[in-house]
């Protein structure tokens, strides 16, 4: 009974390690943000920090393979559409042993909404939830060092015109300090506050008062 346990226990490590060091597929597709429609494009991937491992392609998907515990940019680019790069985290993996990332892209000139970037209720302190996807415009910025952009900040419509105003001014300055932190020259990122004027829902339940208060990336040069 001592000696199967015994066995039982080393076999349990052994699996456990096999698991973690199996080879881990990195899957997406590319798609226009408005139709959802497929898109051709260029895409680029590489390890961070040093980017040894690396390659392209040249479709409207990708998959490949991704070792250890390392990071991974994809960099998205197409005719008629603003760049994007997302970072592809291991830790993210499902139950297939993918991590799956799909890359949405907007025409150029378009605002795309920062999802992921979530403040203190009324005011312009960043959540470190939100660290990663800041650090994907980051990314962005650096591997392609031609790229400017205007940081668009919105709120809802609720209280104080002013107070709105204020605070988008406030939180958009937030982001650029965050971007300027990580390297990103200040002459690159231009901001502008909207406060409540420019709801993207005019209801007044909480689910429209959330999608309004925002933060918008534009890209005004690539």
């Amino acid at each position: 009974m001592k000696r199967t346990l015994f066995a039982l226990l080393v076999f349990i490590p052994i699996v456990f390690a096999q698991a973690q060091n199996g080879e881990i597929k990195a899957e997406g597709k590319i798609t226009d943000s408005r139709t959802g429609q497929g898109i051709k494009a260029n895409i680029r991937y590489s390890s961070i920090p040093t980017g040894s491992i690396n390659g392209r392609f040249n479709d409207s998907t990708f998959s490949f393979s991704i070792f250890g515990t390392a990071k991974y940019q994809i960099t998205v680019s197409a005719e008629g559409y603003s760049p994007r790069t997302v970072i592809v985290d291991p830790k993210d993996i499902n139950e297939e042993n993918k991590v799956i990332r799909n890359i949405s892209l907007s025409p150029k000139g378009e605002a795309i909404v920062l999802d992921h970037l979530i403040f203190a209720q009324g005011k312009a302190v960043i959540d470190p939830k939100s660290y990663t996807g800041l650090d994907e415009v980051v990314q962005m910025m650096k591997e392609n060092e031609r790229i400017e952009i205007q940081l668009e900040g919105h709120t809802d419509n609720v209280g104080s015109p002013k107070g709105n105003l204020e605070l988008s001014e406030s939180r958009v300055e937030a982001v650029k300090k965050y971007l300027v932190s990580k390297g990103i020259a200040k002459g690159r990122i231009k901001t502008k506050a909207f406060g409540g004027s420019q709801p993207l829902k005019n209801e007044m339940t909480p689910e429209a008062r959330a999608l309004n208060r925002r933060v918008e990336l534009r890209v005004l040069k690539d």
